[in-house]
């Protein structure tokens, strides 16, 4: 499969913001090729790509590449301004709900997740994102399976920010156990795991198998605070599963969450958990 027949680089059509994206920055790189009265032939052959993308790029039905536009301000003399474009581009790749709950998360100085059915997105490797979205029924479209991956591991970036957030998750044992794609896969998931647990600002704990009933037994909390005092929260088993931010509704999810921490085993204890569960693969 060549670069140009990747599946992921088409806009979702009932993404208004990534459309009207798209659509512009296609009618820029149009305008600009025809001030310097440049034929799409003779464009296609300057960036590497065939025709027929070109034409599908000016007529914003194909999300351009990052080096794409590289090689497009370079050929059309553009002086960044097409290279700019690179940002935006890139976030219109991913499902608009994705990008929602990114810009969320980049916010936040403080997040805290209880996840009882599966491995966080923020701490899954590609591989077992990929395992695990294969699971699903209707099936995804090759694109729209390897769209939701590039998206989940983009969120990740969370881990690289300064100053760094204040990160905390409890994982159950038995989600940990669930074979999720092959050995390499696992073996990886479990070293991810690792190597985000020992973090100065991560806090990664296990849910026992032996450990009692717990607050979280009827689906994910999620907290996140920011900077400046505000938070929201989330949880499948309160409020009908919506979004809340008053402090009253915020008080009991943190109630239920700090209750499933100190349940959990210590960060030590979790990691010695994982450690061993890697020997086992």
């Amino acid at each position: 499969m060549s670069e140009e027949e990747e599946p992921g680089w088409e806009v979702e059509p009932d993404d208004e913001w990534g459309v009207a994206v798209i659509a512009t920055v296609g009618r820029q790189l149009r305008l600009r090729r025809e001030a310097v009265a440049l034929r799409a032939a003779d464009f296609a052959r300057a960036v590497g790509y065939s025709e027929d993308m070109v034409y599908k790029v000016e007529s914003g039905k194909r999300i351009p590449r990052p080096e794409y536009l590289d090689k497009a301000d370079k050929v059309l003399d553009a002086g960044g301004l097409l290279a700019a474009m690179k940002e935006d581009v890139e976030k219109v790749r991913y499902p608009k709900k994705v990008r929602a709950l990114a810009e969320v998360e980049a916010k936040a100085v403080e997040l805290g997740v209880y996840v009882c059915s599966s491995i966080h997105g923020l701490l899954q490797t590609p591989e077992h994102a990929r395992a695990l979205l294969q699971s699903w029924q209707p099936a995804y479209a090759p694109k729209d399976l390897e769209r939701r991956v590039a998206a989940r591991m983009a969120r990740q970036s969370i881990f690289e920010r300064t100053p760094a957030p204040s990160l905390s998750f409890v994982l159950e044992e038995a989600t940990l156990r669930r074979k999720v794609g092959g050995t390499m896969v696992r073996q990886q998931q479990f070293e991810r795991l690792l190597e985000i647990g020992r973090l100065s600002n991560v806090t990664l704990q296990v849910m026992p198998l032996d450990s009692p009933p717990h607050p979280g037994m009827s689906g994910r909390i999620e907290l996140l605070k920011f900077e400046d005092g505000t938070a929201v929260g989330r949880s499948d088993g309160a409020f009908n599963g919506r979004t809340v931010s008053n402090l009253r509704e915020l008080r009991v999810l943190e109630l239920r969450y700090g209750t499933i921490r100190a349940q959990a085993l210590p960060p030590g204890e979790s990691l010695a958990l994982i450690e061993h569960l890697l020997g086992e693969t």
